[in-house]
């Protein structure tokens, strides 16, 4: 008998025993359900963070005063705030090699106001600088961008995020508009260009103004500046850029020889290292929880394929009568264990795939799929269907065919 004749056979048993073959097919599906929908999960975020620091530019860095650990031992390390003034003899410092731009929040959760329309109360008053589009992956849809004036003469104008500027000028150009944020009355000069989501997270609900001209009505008194973006002029001098930083805000700081640094600098690399570390966690987790579905499943297909033996005793007894051979009831219930298995472990990976890209479906993310993973669950599921199906294999094989065609 053919392989494919075995698989004919196989598939004909189980559709003989559509219940107890659905019941045993559910562990299995939930097992590999649980490990292709997380990982697919993972996969999707993880695209996207890619695709988000892409955005920002492979020849960006940022001065942070946070040493943030992932998925190490040591606690994070928080430094003295990196000031304004910090920033400006950065910039001075470094004028004409390196482009540097920093954003603070100022107010959060406000409305945004013109006339008599008004946003949702999630609106972030952030301010910035000329600088801000290219460093931090913004681009206008309308008006200009912020100029050097605008922030040395601490101008009252704003960039509006998308959504806002929708919400408030549904009908009319919000340009040359006055709207309310918080404290402040801004003028329009320009609207952002709308940006994907993250996990949640909206950069389009914000507006920005000239850093000077909000730490004019907040105050200053020692605010840190909670991002400090720094572009070198290639990716090759990357390196050197970091080295100038350092050695220049080590003197800003005034930080003595030999004494570690009191701030810390944050590449795409590291961020990406920190988040795969993240993402490696979920991973394992996924994986783990589906590891333990599938070994209750690969008991539940013993416990099937035992009783199918004891089932068919006098159809094995009729086989061997005719000259069939024990390796050929062995692989024939042996197939019949990765037939099932098989099955089961298809509609997990469509079912995996599926519920893993609904990730991608709430948050506007580009879907993904984790093939590697599918191949990885396939070969898993082939596994288990030999190893909790080789002992009832063999039991059937060695039945003696005398007592087995006796058998009633």
């Amino acid at each position: 008998m053919g392989v494919l004749e075995t698989i004919r056979l196989a598939l004909g048993s189980l559709r003989a025993n559509k219940l107890r073959s659905s019941l045993t097919l559910v562990g299995m599906v939930i097992g590999v359900f649980a490990v292709i929908a997380s990982v697919t999960a993972v996969d999707v975020i993880d695209l996207y963070f890619k695709q988000s620091l892409r955005i920002f530019g492979s020849e960006s860095f940022s001065v942070e005063r946070y040493e943030i650990q992932i998925g190490g031992g040591d606690r994070d390390v928080y430094h003295p705030p990196v000031t304004y003034e910090q920033v400006l003899r950065l910039k001075r410092r470094t004028e004409g090699t390196l482009t540097i731009s920093a954003y603070e929040d100022f107010d959060w959760l406000q409305k945004a106001r013109y006339a008599t329309r008004d946003t949702e109360p999630n609106v972030m008053l952030m301010g910035t600088d000329e600088a801000f589009l290219s460093n931090f992956g913004y681009e206008l849809a309308q008006g200009r961008a912020l100029t050097v004036q605008d922030v040395q003469y601490a101008r009252p104008v704003a960039l509006l995020g998308a959504p806002i500027a929708e919400a408030l000028f549904p009908n009319e150009t919000p340009l040359g508009k006055t709207v309310r944020i918080g404290r402040v009355r801004l003028e329009v000069v320009g609207v952002l260009a709308e940006k994907g989501r993250f996990l949640g997270w909206d950069p389009n609900q914000r507006v920005f103004a000239p850093m000077t001209h909000l730490l004019g009505i907040y105050g200053n008194n020692g605010r840190n500046i909670s991002s400090v973006s720094v572009r070198a002029p290639s990716l090759h001098q990357l390196a050197a850029a970091q080295e100038e930083v350092i050695s220049h805000m080590r003197v800003i700081r005034k930080v003595r020889a030999g004494e570690p640094n009191t701030f810390a600098i944050e590449t795409n690399d590291s961020v990406r290292r920190g988040f795969d570390q993240f993402t490696a966690g979920l991973t394992v987790g996924g994986a783990a929880i589906g590891l333990i579905a599938l070994l209750a499943a690969g008991i539940g297909i013993m416990n099937i394929m035992l009783v199918s033996v004891t089932e068919r005793t006098r159809e094995i007894g009729v086989r061997k009568a005719v000259g069939a051979k024990r390796r050929h009831i062995l692989r024939q219930f042996l197939l019949e264990a990765v037939v099932l298995c098989q099955v089961g472990g298809l509609i997990g990976i469509a079912l995996g795939g599926i519920g893993g890209n609904l990730v991608s479906l709430y948050f506007g993310i580009s879907p993904s799929f984790p093939w590697d993973w599918a191949g990885i669950a396939v070969g898993g599921v082939t596994v288990v269907a030999v190893l909790f199906g080789l002992y009832p294999a063999w039991k059937a094989a060695r039945l003696d065919p005398i007592e087995s065609l006796r058998f009633e």
